[in-house]
């Protein structure tokens, strides 16, 4: 295959900063507006590294915020690549994402939307089109089949063919799939990915060792909003220490608790 043109000489991160414009907000007492990281109506996020993590738990906002982020990119809600449709989600999908966007303002230099935006419960859907699309094809290479692997070996394959080219990667829990093993698979790319200098990711995950990727910027959200932060204060990194340094009363203490 011929190599791809390059976009732009200039380095990632190539979205620098996204932030909300209040006059375009029509009431901030409806989701996603309400979320914490909205409270004080002056929302900003900068983007000084290639690899930009973003944690916390359910519901803070993360894959909403990632699907506004993918909308201002010019991508569908449901995942893919530029002009990828694989799902008719019309009548199913939270569209929170969408409004979130047209109440956003992303600042680019340059503006590379060339990538993916990569949704874990979407992958099956979004593989099937691409095997499809290809057999379809009679003038491209044969199809990369991924359903034929396993989940999580059809997801590293998948990162694998598309995660080398230049461009923007939005990834929403990738680790979904991935058995720990994988996810270091996962985070060598990644690595690959900052040091080339032509790939800038913006990933939600729950994984500590996701969030451990060298280079990578990390926030938090919670219901004070959202802040920088370091792995090893995250509330996934503390849990996980517990319970290695001791399974038996890590567990002993969480099903009490559950229970009482």
């Amino acid at each position: 295959m011929a190599p791809r043109k390059q976009l732009t000489r200039l380095k990632a991160p190539y979205l620098k900063r996204i932030l909300i414009e209040p006059a375009r907000v029509a009431d901030w007492e409806k989701y996603p507006w309400n979320l914490p990281i909205f409270r004080s109506h002056d929302f900003e996020l900068e983007f000084t590294t290639p690899i930009t993590i973003i944690v916390g738990e359910n519901g803070t906002g993360k894959s909403t915020l990632l699907e506004a982020i993918g909308a201002l990119a010019g991508y569908d809600e449901a995942g893919g690549g530029k002009g990828y449709m694989p799902i008719d989600h019309s009548a199913a999908i939270d569209t929170s994402g969408a409004a979130l966007a047209k109440t956003l303002r992303g600042h680019w230099l340059p503006k590379v939307t060339a990538g993916w935006f990569f949704r874990a419960e979407s992958f099956y859907s979004v593989a099937r089109y691409l095997d499809q699309a290809a057999l379809e094809d009679p003038f491209k290479p044969p199809p990369p089949d991924f359903l034929s692997w396993s989940h999580g070996e059809g997801f590293i394959r998948f990162f694998e063919e598309r995660c080398r080219r230049q461009g923007i990667y939005i990834l929403d829990e990738p680790e979904s799939a991935l058995s720990p093993t994988r996810q270091i698979e996962l985070l060598k790319m990644l690595r690959r990915m900052d040091q080339s200098g032509t790939a800038q990711v913006i990933m939600a995950t729950h994984s500590p060792l996701l969030m451990a990727c060298p280079g990578a910027r990390l926030f938090r959200i919670s219901r004070f909003g959202l802040d920088p932060t370091d792995f090893s204060d995250t509330d996934h990194f503390r849990m996980m220490r517990s319970f290695c340094n001791d399974p038996d009363g890590f567990l002993a203490e969480a099903l009490y608790e559950d229970e009482a």
